[in-house]
């Protein structure tokens, strides 16, 4: 197994700068500096680092090798973007369920998804890729409906008008509808 801290590094740089640029022109700059500052801790940078392949996440790697990612566990449990933060036990039905996420970590999500987009395929990026990355997985059974529908908005006016617009609806819009 190969170690590549550099490239590793170079590329979380790489994502984490585009999201900056993505969320300042969304109207959550503040949120955006602050985004995956726990990818440079320890416990996701060294799997990052030794699972590295430059076209995915190294979490993949982690899995394919352990069964599971340690690293995403990290990462998905401080990082209020990642709709598996919002997961919570129901008393009711006794079941781990989503949660309503609030618009402005729905917001961020979309930056996230679309500078992933750009960064993993810089080559291959339009402005339909994160709305396809969404559709192909089965993340609709994974997200509350009110979140689904938010994000698939968000990625089919992408898809549709572009990102300038995109992000001047979302910098303007107090709450986000619903497709």
């Amino acid at each position: 197994m190969a170690f590549f801290p550099l490239k590793h590094f170079l590329t979380i740089t790489r994502h984490r700068h585009e999201v900056i640029k993505l969320c300042f022109k969304a109207g959550i700059g503040f949120q955006g500096l602050f985004h995956d500052l726990s990818k440079f801790s320890l416990v996701e940078f060294l799997p990052g680092a030794k699972y590295y392949s430059g076209n995915q996440s190294p979490n993949n790697g982690e899995r394919l090798d352990k069964g599971y990612s340690l690293a995403w566990m990290h990462h998905k449990g401080r990082n209020k973007h990642h709709f598996e933060f919002w997961y919570d036990y129901d008393m009711v039905t006794k079941q781990i369920v989503p949660m309503p996420m609030p618009d402005k970590y729905i917001k961020e999500m979309f930056c996230d998804r679309v500078a992933a987009s750009k960064t993993y395929n810089p080559k291959t990026y339009t402005n339909e890729s994160p709305l396809q990355y969404l559709l192909k997985g089965n993340h609709k059974d994974k997200m509350t409906s009110d979140t689904y529908g938010k994000i698939l908005y968000l990625l089919q006016m992408l898809a549709e008008k572009g990102e300038y617009e995109t992000l001047k609806f979302m910098k303007n819009s107090k709450k986000l509808p619903i497709a």
